[in-house]
């Protein structure tokens, strides 16, 4: 089952720092997620597909998929938050 690790942000919704979850895309993780732990996707989401200012990285390599990103069975998955500034 694969493995998501929760930024601070997420942590305020799940209580948790990593969670296991089913899902073989990143919707399905994330649609999983949300049945869980109900919050976790408006946080992640807008308009059905992952936030411009969230990255999901999948085993360590970003998602240029987004949503439709295939994960693995012993996938570690985390979403992190764009960081800004000048």
């Amino acid at each position: 089952m694969p493995e998501v690790w929760m930024s601070p942000r997420m942590q305020r919704i799940v209580g948790k720092e990593r969670v296991w979850v089913e899902g073989a895309t990143i919707r399905q993780v994330v649609n999983n997620l949300d049945s869980e732990y109900p919050g976790v996707k408006d946080e992640l989401c807008e308009d059905g597909e992952l936030n411009p200012g969230i990255a999901a990285i999948v085993d360590g390599e970003t998602s240029n998929l987004g949503m439709l990103e295939r994960v693995k069975e012993n996938s570690e998955i985390h979403f992190i938050p764009a960081m800004s500034g000048g």
